[in-house]
């Protein structure tokens, strides 16, 4: 077990604990905290975290791949960690009326979707490595993220942007699924 608490297990917990948190600057404004800060503010914040927890979706992948630092419980929890926070950043994304209820539906399901038959891949002994489409679905989907907490111009069509990208690469994992 020592070896699983290494620096990119601990920057995957890290991700976990950031999402809760950067729901709660997304949904909580009446809390009386956030009585004297313009909602602006409270964007800025949320922004702030989402980026930091993305930042260190990279990097716990690249250390545990360079350092040669990739175990089982890594395996398990960075992806947890990343549905964790898209999840926090979908829902609160929602609450906060700025993203698509339909498009953050089709997002949640294939996520939820490919982690069941991945689990099924597993048990199989099948391949499940994340391909290429998703990497950069993922990216996709956090720049979407982003742009929406910031409110900016075109958040919805890099919304929608990422929703084809996550409905093409949920396709590519099953069609390799049934392939092997």
């Amino acid at each position: 077990m020592k070896d699983a608490l290494n620096l990119p297990n601990s920057l995957a917990f890290f991700r976990i604990a950031l999402a809760p948190l950067m729901l709660w600057f997304l949904v909580d404004r009446d809390n009386a905290i956030f009585a004297s800060m313009h909602p602006s503010w409270l964007d800025y914040f949320a922004g702030l975290i989402f980026v930091i927890a993305s930042v260190t979706d990279f990097f716990d992948g690249f250390v545990a791949r360079q350092w040669n630092q990739m175990t089982k419980l890594g395996a398990i929890i960075d992806p947890l960690a990343d549905k964790m926070l898209m999840l926090a950043g979908f829902l609160g994304l929602l609450v906060i009326d700025r993203a698509s209820a339909l498009a953050v539906f089709l997002i949640l399901s294939r996520e939820f979707f490919i982690t069941g038959l991945r689990v099924m891949a597993v048990q199989e002994g099948k391949n499940v490595a994340s391909s290429m489409a998703g990497k950069v679905k993922t990216v996709v989907q956090m720049i979407a993220i982003g742009f929406l907490i910031m409110n900016w111009p075109y958040a919805t069509a890099l919304l929608w942007v990422a929703v084809a990208l996550t409905m093409y690469s949920g396709y590519e994992y099953i069609r390799d699924y049934f392939k092997s």
